[in-house]
């Protein structure tokens, strides 16, 4: 205590000095009144007398207030030797930010340089997986029999290769910088490519498609339009099991993919397109990662498009792109 003291009165002193010049002046100011009423002295004494006793009672409020923070101060240097030479708490304290600082600031860079080096290796292995699932579609195309283990392995070959598209269209759209390849295109030629694609799972499952050729143009990036298509027509097959999926154009600027699945409970449809979200229907059959329309609304933000799923249980669902741009001059 008596170290307390010693070191720190004087920075006391001169912490609450200005404080003492108030008090002066607040008592000279008393006086003055007091002269220019004319009132008895003892108003002034008594007020003086007041204005004393209230400053005392609140400097030993801060002496105390003062104390601690010393206190505190001496704690934070026996603990850490680095604040030895610091001489106020609030040196302290932004010597104790900086420090903190700097080890999030090394904690952040370390994290990030470990999600890349993650975000590498499975990047890589991606890329790596399409060379057996390429060589086992040639091994099954070789296979002259048509037998229900070709059929059923032909089925699961199909669903690895949508995944590991998935995965890899999601880590090009996580990427910044990339620029899109903006162009008018028509609807068609796209639309007819992903249903080719598809055209094993429409003939194994059974299901017809109704589409006629759309003469419409629109605005975008083909590339990333057909990831957007495949992966709606891919969640219309899936909870398809036997009917008929429609391509159509709703308007000039609005298409539609409409199947006449298992549809979507109203409750789920405000959460489809969160991450992960698989609804009632993917947790009871094991068929939804989740990812499917999450991916599908990046997608089209990134495009400029909107994206709307209406459904019904039992009915069917409608997912409608709207390639509606405002103002966007462009040159045919």
């Amino acid at each position: 205590m008596q170290l307390i003291k010693n070191k720190w009165l004087k920075p006391f002193i001169k912490a609450v000095l200005p404080q003492l010049y108030i008090l002066g002046i607040v008592i000279g100011v008393f006086a003055v009144l007091i002269f220019l009423t004319r009132a008895p002295f003892y108003f002034f004494w008594y007020a003086t007398q007041l204005s004393i006793f209230i400053w005392l009672c609140s400097l030993i409020i801060q002496w105390l207030a003062f104390k601690q923070r010393i206190e505190r101060m001496e704690q934070l240097r026996s603990d850490d030797l680095e604040l030895e030479q610091v001489s106020s708490l609030d040196d302290a304290y932004e010597a104790q930010y900086k420090k903190l600082e700097a080890e999030y600031i090394k904690y952040k860079e370390e994290t990030r340089l470990k999600e890349k080096e993650q975000m590498d290796y499975f990047t890589l292995w991606l890329h790596q997986i399409k060379t057996p699932l390429s060589a086992m579609s040639l091994i099954l195309e070789r296979e002259a029999s048509e037998s229900p283990e070709k059929k059923q392995m032909e089925l699961e070959l199909i669903s690895l290769n949508n995944y590991t598209h998935m995965a890899l269209n999601y880590l090009k759209l996580e990427e910044t910088g990339k620029e899109l390849d903006l162009e008018k295109i028509k609807l068609d030629s796209v639309i007819k490519e992903t249903i080719k694609k598809y055209s094993v799972l429409f003939i194994y499952n059974n299901i017809s498609i109704d589409y006629s050729a759309i003469q419409t143009k629109v605005l975008t990036d083909r590339k990333w339009l057909q990831v957007l298509l495949e992966q709606l027509l891919s969640n219309s097959l899936k909870y398809t099991p036997a009917g008929t999926i429609r391509i159509y154009m709703a308007s000039p600027e609005q298409l539609v993919i409409e199947d006449t699945g298992s549809g979507i409970r109203k409750e789920d449809l405000p959460k489809i397109f969160d991450k992960g979200y698989t609804g009632r229907d993917g947790r009871l059959h094991n068929k939804s990662t989740g990812l499917g329309l999450f991916l599908s609304q990046m997608v089209c933000r990134r495009l400029g498009h909107t994206l709307t799923i209406e459904s019904e249980v039992g009915k069917g669902t409608k997912a409608i792109i709207n390639f509606y741009r405002p103002d966007v001059p462009v040159f045919d």
